[in-house]
This record gives structure tokens, C-alpha cells and sequence, in this order.
């Protein structure tokens, strides 16, 4: 029985460390916002979002009235920070686009681009 024991510790060792790997595991994504995005502060509210979760990307206002923006960190990050975002007063996301990026190691920041 003690060998049962100590055998389903190191499996449940070895499945949390998994688990922590796959958490910290860093994505890189692409955004385009659709909606009343633009003169109501999304992309500094997206600047300091993203210094509070400490994730890297750049976020610019195009032509056409929406937002692009690329962010980069852990999955469960990205999603509490486009949560700070979409709760935002005055920001109103009528659509977004996502897409899968590859993964730019040596960024450091998260920028507002003009």
C-alpha cells in the first residue's frame, strides 16, 4: 500500500508540474476591435492594463475607426486583461477579430503606437 501511495504522489507531483508549465505557457495574439473604440481612452486603458498583468505587446488606432493591437503573455493573463478592457467606461466592442501570433522573445514593453 505504501508503494501505491508514493507512486500516486509523484504522479500527482508530476501532473502539477505540468500543469504549471502549460500555465506560464507565453502566446502571442492579434486583435482587431470594432465598435466605439477610438477617442474613449482604449488604448491607454489597454497600456495600463497590460503593465498590470505584465504582458508585451502595442496597441495603434487605424484609419478605418478601429483598433489594432498584439499582446503577448500567458493565456490566462490575456484574458483577464481584454476583461479590464471590455469593462472599461466609455469602450464599447462591437466586434474583435483574434489571431494567433508567433511569439516575439525579445519585446519587453507594451507601447502605444500613433
Amino acid at each position: 500500500m505504501r508503494g501505491n501511495s508514493r507512486q500516486s504522489s509523484a504522479e500527482e507531483t508530476a501532473e502539477g508540474d505540468l500543469q504549471g508549465k502549460y500555465m506560464r505557457k507565453i502566446v502571442r495574439k492579434g486583435y482587431q476591435f470594432y465598435g466605439r473604440v477610438q477617442g474613449v481612452g482604449f488604448r491607454y486603458v489597454a497600456r495600463h492594463a497590460a503593465a498590470y498583468y505584465g504582458l508585451t505587446g502595442w496597441v495603434r488606432n487605424e484609419y478605418d475607426g478601429s483598433v489594432s493591437m498584439e499582446v503577448q503573455g500567458t493565456s490566462a493573463d490575456i484574458r483577464q486583461f481584454l476583461a479590464s478592457i471590455r469593462d472599461a467606461r466609455y469602450i464599447e466592442i462591437d466586434e474583435m477579430e483574434e489571431k494567433d501570433l508567433p511569439v516575439e522573445n525579445e519585446e519587453r514593453q507594451f507601447t502605444v503606437r500613433h
